[in-house]
């Protein structure tokens, strides 16, 4: 019961990766815009893909209790 939970996880986390890194969204924030400094562009796919990488490390550290 545990293992299949763990994957219905990790299938939605990856279907919402791919949503958040596919190109009709990704066309929303290309403008020549900075925050602090920082083009929002590669910024915000860093911040995205950073949070794919911390959502799963969280799922699979749960995943034990």
């Amino acid at each position: 019961m545990l293992k299949a939970r763990t994957s219905e996880r990790l299938t939605v986390l990856f279907i919402l990766g791919s949503a958040l890194l596919n190109f009709p969204l990704l066309l929303l924030w290309d403008h020549e815009a900075t925050v602090f400094g920082l083009p929002v562009f590669p910024a915000g796919l860093f911040l995205i893909w950073g949070g794919l990488i911390i959502a799963l490390a969280w799922m699979l550290e749960s995943n034990g209790q």
